[in-house]
């Protein structure tokens, strides 16, 4: 689609009570305004430019890659676009204008505004809504016939006209030759001393430029964000809108409401999601893999087959068949390789653990690399940092480490060695050899039954 889109971003939202500005608050871990670029791009927009002016550098830092535009001091929409053609010069083809504050409008809403336009040959399209309670909407104004001639904000609305449903949810095509060559023409003549986008509906429609509305079908995409209130509503429609789209794909989730799954994430059939699982940012599921509940999972890969109980993955990829948890906390750089296991209380970090190894409960391993059928045993510790250094841990394939083993990197542990429960291994352990380190055991007789009458005295 050879379209330009503008998304007016200027504002600063007083009514977020924020120290950011609204358009960087998230919705299911992807903040506004990346929602609303993706809409545009996933409509195939091939122009993106972003007006920016309350902590631009904030907004802008989102969106690496696209063209802004500052609004510094924000007196409008139409002012706003202003700045735009100010920014990168008159456009030619259609242009889409939308607010950025609008994190639930579709791509298809967009794209039908551009084909509205092109199958009309209108000047202007606008998208439109009907409320139940229009207020603080401005209405769209038709004519005896039905052609839209203009649209009038709900401040300027003379009393008979408040009862008017149609609305204009902020969400335009226009002609950019057309734009370029009458946005000058905009006056702040009105009760909050704006220039309004929308008085471009009336000059078009009393030029016979062509105006055309849209009503659009899903009344949630035109909610705009001003306050955390509405913050916290469009992001359960978003949720129920991606959860939807999962459960009609073969996903299976047992409670829906309290399953939240951002847009980046894939999921494969027969996918079965526990009630409190979170899937954030770029997040691959395979099929019939099996997850929660209680389990927050970011960036992260999951294979086929695979079950992660009640933990934290940041970062991680669990291969096909893998175990994870309960209460296991995977960091960025593990991997568990094919039916891996990181059990109970485990965590894990920057290592890879090979295929039907096992680190079953109530350790730490960081900066390792284990190889294939190995067993370490509860309370092992990869004894990773120097307080300068990072250092790695190497285990090769068939070891088993015994319990409570603090393994002091750098160190390697090879090939179907064992190390005895409750050693500190500082220096390599030769394959099939037994590495051990204690002090020899004391066996004090008769010291229990002198401690006891030596207790009856002191009392």
């Amino acid at each position: 689609m050879k379209a330009t889109a503008i998304i007016l971003a200027a504002g600063e939202g007083t009514r977020m009570n924020s120290d950011m500005p609204k358009v960087a608050h998230e919705v299911l871990g992807v903040s506004i305004i990346e929602h609303v670029v993706a809409a545009a791009q996933a409509a195939g927009v091939e122009r993106v430019v972003v007006v920016t002016g309350h902590k631009a550098d904030v907004v802008e830092a989102l969106l690496p890659g696209l063209e802004f535009a500052r609004q510094n001091e924000q007196h409008g929409t139409g002012h706003a676009v202003m700045c735009a053609l100010e920014a990168v010069g008159e456009l030619a083809g259609p242009v889409v204008i939308l607010a950025g504050d609008v994190p639930l409008i579709r791509p298809e809403t967009i794209s039908s505004l551009v084909e509205t336009a092109a199958s009309t040959k209108a000047a202007c399209v606008v998208l439109s809504a009907r409320f139940p309670d229009p207020t603080g909407y401005g209405r769209i104004i038709r004519d005896a016939s039905g052609q839209v001639t203009g649209i009038t904000e709900h401040k300027d609305l003379p009393a008979e006209l408040l009862g008017m449903d149609e609305c204009n949810v902020g969400s335009y095509c226009f002609d950019g030759a057309a734009l370029s060559a009458h946005l000058h023409r905009l006056e702040a003549s009105n009760a909050q001393a704006e220039y309004y986008l929308t008085d471009l509906v009336a000059l078009f429609a009393s030029e016979g430029l062509g105006v055309r509305a849209v009503i659009t079908d899903d009344v949630d995409e035109s909610h705009g964000v001003n306050s955390r209130v509405q913050l916290a509503e469009v992001t359960r429609v978003l949720q129920r809108r991606i959860n939807e789209r999962h459960m009609l794909a073969g996903v299976t989730m047992i409670s829906p409401e309290s399953t939240w799954i951002a847009p980046g994430v894939t999921l494969g059939r027969d996918v079965i999601l526990e009630p409190m699982t979170f899937l954030m940012g770029e997040v691959s599921v395979g099929d019939r893999a099996h997850l929660g509940p209680n389990t927050r999972i970011t960036d992260s890969t999951i294979g086929a087959d695979a079950r992660v109980d009640s933990s934290i993955l940041l970062g991680a990829d669990v291969g096909v068949g893998a175990s994870v948890g309960p209460v296991a906390y995977l960091r960025p750089g593990a991997v568990l390789a094919a039916r891996a296991k990181a059990g109970t209380c485990v965590e894990i970090k920057n290592s890879i653990v090979g295929e039907n190894s096992k680190v079953p409960h109530l350790s730490y391993i960081g900066d390792a690399t284990i190889g294939s059928g190995v067993n370490v045993g509860a309370g092992t510790i990869t004894c990773n940092y120097d307080g300068v250094a990072k250092h790695r841990t190497i285990i090769e394939d068939g070891v088993f480490i015994g319990s409570d083993t603090m393994l002091v990197a750098p160190v390697r542990i090879g090939e179907g060695a064992i190390t005895g429960a409750g050693s500190a291994i500082a220096r390599d352990v030769p394959a099939g050899a037994l590495g051990i380190e204690r002090t020899e055991q004391r066996n004090v007789t008769g010291f229990a039954e002198r401690r006891r009458k030596q207790t009856k005295r002191d009392e």
